[in-house]
């Protein structure tokens, strides 16, 4: 099979120039990579569904929280892939695919992964089409540059990143637990679910004998708070707590006439789930953020370019179940100064199936300066937790 040349490599790379600095980066990244790094092919797959219970100090409480949310689940499903070149390189990703079913989810990574093989990582720069999957190829790509991920996308990415801790909608007490353990291990940003069932004031009250006010707290309601009156309410309660530092989709929906209604009147920054048509939301200054998911590559680009140039920043969240996927998503971060901080949920469950550990220090995350993502995969951990 003819193998890509560095001048179709570039052709590639003049295609995304429009995605602003990544462009730049890509090219530095083209120049720094051996002939054979561009005319490496993906050989074969390897394809690794696993299910990771939830941590023995939350799983009864959290099943029994997302019991009440209508989810019936005390684990978390992942779909592992691994991409072998005939450099002898290896790309890790997880997939993102259904945290519920990975089994079920291999025949579509099968799809995705049989498109790879015979080509070169370069040709997929940036495709939306490969999921979760994009992770190895830009793991690849790195690797042969000789540069860490977050020098794809930007050729001056910041050394550390914020990283903020997380928890599901837990009873005061835990809560308190959990935002203690989370600040000890060195978090300084605190992502809480706010619903119905438990007293957000008191949880509040919690956090805050456990951590005085260094520990900052969004809460995210997911459009639970009820009528606009009722989100009103609450904010003025919580907004009496110093440590919260705003709320996230307060409204059902995310209708942008709700956050009209609220403009001017709701005590914090509002954040809200990215909109298909996010520049009402922007021109009218309605938000403090957009929270972004996926996808991972040209769309989160674009997203990036346009936080920056709106000065509206973004909150990350693709990439939060594995390890694996939350050091790559600290990549993105890195590269882009639109995104204030990445979330991600690995600490609730049992094993992040990584052997570096994800070490956090006064409120920031070290992003490794290692070629490709910079972290290896655990085989002994994730064949524990391997299914079929």
């Amino acid at each position: 099979m003819t193998k890509l040349t560095r001048r179709e490599s570039l052709a590639k790379i003049a295609s995304l120039m429009g995605l602003g600095m990544t462009g730049s980066a890509l090219s530095r990244a083209n120049a720094a990579t051996p002939k054979s790094g561009i005319s490496q092919r993906i050989t074969s797959y390897e394809i690794i569904p696993v299910r990771v219970p939830m941590h023995d100090r939350v799983r009864d409480v959290f099943a029994e929280v997302y019991s009440k949310q209508g989810i019936d689940r005390d684990f978390y499903d992942s779909t592992l892939v691994k991409l072998y070149t005939d450099e002898g390189l290896v790309g890790s990703a997880d997939a993102l695919l259904n945290v519920s079913d990975s089994l079920g989810s291999v025949p579509k990574a099968e799809a995705i992964c049989r498109r790879l093989v015979g080509r070169s990582p370069w040709e997929f720069l940036h495709d939306d089409e490969l999921g979760g999957i994009l992770m190895a190829v830009y793991d690849l790509v790195g690797q042969a540059a000789g540069l860490p991920v977050s020098r794809l996308f930007s050729s001056q990415p910041r050394e550390r990143i914020v990283q903020a801790w997380w928890s599901q909608c837990f009873p005061p007490e835990l809560m308190a637990s959990e935002a203690k353990l989370g600040y000890d291990l060195g978090y300084r940003l605190y992502k809480v679910k706010a619903r119905p069932f438990e007293d957000p004031f008191e949880q509040a009250a919690a956090i805050r004998s456990a951590t005085g006010s260094d520990m900052k707290v969004w809460a995210d309601a997911n459009g639970t708070l009820g009528t606009l009156d009722q989100a009103l309410e609450f904010g003025e309660g919580i907004a009496k707590f110093p440590q919260y530092a705003g709320i996230e989709s307060p409204c059902p929906g995310g209708r942008v006439d709700d956050y009209r209604a609220l403009k001017g009147r709701f005590p914090l920054p509002l954040a809200e789930h990215i909109p298909s048509d996010p520049m009402p939301f922007i021109r009218e200054e309605l938000l403090g953020a957009l929270v972004v998911g996926g996808p991972i590559g040209k769309t989160l680009m674009q997203r990036a370019l346009m936080a920056e140039v709106t000065g509206v920043p973004i909150w990350l969240q693709h990439s939060i179940f594995t390890g694996v996927a939350q050091v790559f998503q600290a990549h993105q971060v890195a590269a882009y100064s639109s995104i204030t901080h990445g979330v991600s949920i690995t600490h609730v469950i049992q094993d992040d199936l990584m052997i570096e550990s994800f070490e956090m220090d006064n409120g920031l995350y070290q992003v490794p300066t290692q070629p490709g993502i910079g972290v290896r995969f655990d085989d002994d951990a994730i064949e524990g937790y391997r299914r079929g």
